[in-house]
């Protein structure tokens, strides 16, 4: 019994091929979340799949609904001991649209297949292909040392790709059966595909319409024109009191006063890197005297996600009557979650710009969270990825994108610790989503190594608990 044979052992599901066609099924369900006419999948995912899967591991399943949600919840509980630590397992098992007729080689996004190193498929890195690496490794600790010696409870949402309606009401409904010490789960990219990596939450998002309406339907420019109002170049402008032509924020109460010590020093040997696919950097965009690792996952960027005034297929010789802008901020931890918009509102009033109208996006807020870099948790899960790989992961306070972090740190006592199977060039939410074979077997490795070493009791004795858990 040790923790070289239980990876041996996660090894040889890959190399029989038995998961990749665990995988191969997985990806075959289209569960696209969007798509109403895909309920059932969605629900057949858990109960055909996953369900049957996981109750062969010894353990318990239910497949649940909540009103407000879009998708049905599976929540999944191995309980061994109630004095053993417990982690709660996240995942989700819903997609984006497929594009077929758009993937190279004619390929079917509902089909794995591997080619040149990398295995493609709609899902096989968001999500599915995350979370089964990690169920995987589960299995072979537990077939290894007959038992995991902590207790998991995996929660599969079926709507993150929606914006996880019912997420929140969901889990605080069920907090008695969610509650654990510690999140581990997997989502998002790597900072490359060689380095393992570890982040402890992510950014907050504000998704926002702006808009000027400024009558009832549009009129001849050249009759009109320098007479009416162009509600497009009020917006315009109005848009360019909130950032500077090289992206930087100008509006204080949007950015930190100055970028912790800790996550600078964390940051120090970050690099951003896509890939030989990814674009390339601008080194003059964003906030001054940061790297590009501090900007993406330290501070807080402001995008414009469309803009249309008029008819811009069809551009007719009429002075617009309105004109409408999708904006998104991406903050960090110390940014006032209720003070952005009213902010917004202050600066704009300030700016001569009462007629813009703010509306938010209601699919599109996220809070920001970010364990502290220096929690025994995350020290633990670094040597135990360095110990398996022989390499030095990179820990993020956060990653760049949003998740519903914030409601399982709420479940964890704030800790949460995500190791992603991913890389910059996955083309997750585009065509030809794919994951290197590299990332898969190293993905496997790791965590298979990660959830021996918790399983040992000498290393359970160093490992803060949750409180409220703890309690019960």
């Amino acid at each position: 019994m040790s923790r070289d044979r239980a990876v041996a052992l996660a090894m040889d599901e890959l190399q029989s091929g038995r998961l990749l066609a665990l995988l191969k099924r997985r990806i075959s369900y289209r569960t696209e979340s969007r798509d109403p006419e895909l309920k059932r999948e969605l629900a057949d995912y858990l109960r055909k799949d996953l369900s049957p899967s996981l109750e062969r591991s010894g353990y318990s399943c239910e497949v649940m609904h909540h009103p407000d949600a879009s998708g049905p919840f599976l929540i999944a509980e191995r309980r061994e001991d109630p004095s053993l630590p417990t982690v709660l397992m996240y995942g989700h098992g819903d997609v984006v649209g497929g594009l077929e007729g758009e993937w190279d080689l004619d390929g079917s996004p509902w089909q794995l297949v591997e080619r040149d190193g990398k295995l493609y498929g709609r899902g096989i890195v968001d999500n599915k292909g995350q979370h089964t690496i990690n169920l995987a490794a589960l299995e072979a600790v537990a077939s290894e040392r007959g038992k995991l010696g902590f207790n998991v409870v995996c929660l599969i949402e079926m709507g993150e790709e929606v914006g996880s309606p019912g997420l929140h009401a969901f889990c605080r409904e069920n907090a008695g059966r969610l509650r654990a010490d510690v999140l581990i789960a997997s989502d998002g990219p790597r900072v490359s595909e060689a380095r393992p990596t570890i982040y402890l939450g992510a950014r907050g998002a504000r998704t926002f319409y702006l808009s000027i309406r400024a009558r009832n339907g549009t009129h001849h420019s050249g009759n009109w024109g320098g007479l009416l109002s162009d509600p497009a170049i009020q917006l315009v402008h109005a848009l360019g009191t909130i950032s500077s032509p090289a992206g930087q924020i100008l509006i204080p109460q949007w950015v930190p006063e100055q970028l912790p010590e800790s996550v600078r020093t964390a940051l120090a040997d970050c690099e951003v890197d896509g890939g030989p696919d990814g674009p390339d950097i601008d080194p003059s965009w964003g906030e001054n005297g940061l790297s590009a690792a501090e900007q993406v996952y330290g501070w807080c960027s402001f995008d414009i996600l469309s803009l249309s005034a008029g008819n811009p297929s069809a551009p007719m010789s009429a002075v617009p009557d309105a004109a409408e802008a999708c904006c998104q901020l991406r903050y960090v931890v110390g940014i006032d979650d209720e003070q952005i918009l009213p902010a917004l509102r202050r600066h704009l009033d300030r700016h001569g710009f009462s007629m813009v109208h703010i509306r938010e996006k209601l699919d599109g807020r996220f809070p920001a969270t970010r364990l502290d870099i220096d929690d025994a948790w995350v020290r633990w899960a670094a040597q135990s990825l360095e110990r398996s790989t022989s390499k030095k992961p990179i820990v993020l306070p956060n990653v760049g994108a949003s998740l519903p972090n914030d409601i399982l740190a709420e479940l964890t006592g704030g800790r949460t610790i995500w190791i992603p199977h991913s890389y910059p060039g996955a083309s997750n939410h585009g065509a030809n989503e794919n994951m290197p074979v590299s990332v898969l077997r190293e993905g496997l490795r790791l965590m298979t190594g990660l959830f021996w070493d918790l399983g040992e009791a000498g290393e359970q004795k160093a490992l803060p608990r949750n409180a409220e858990l703890t309690a019960k």
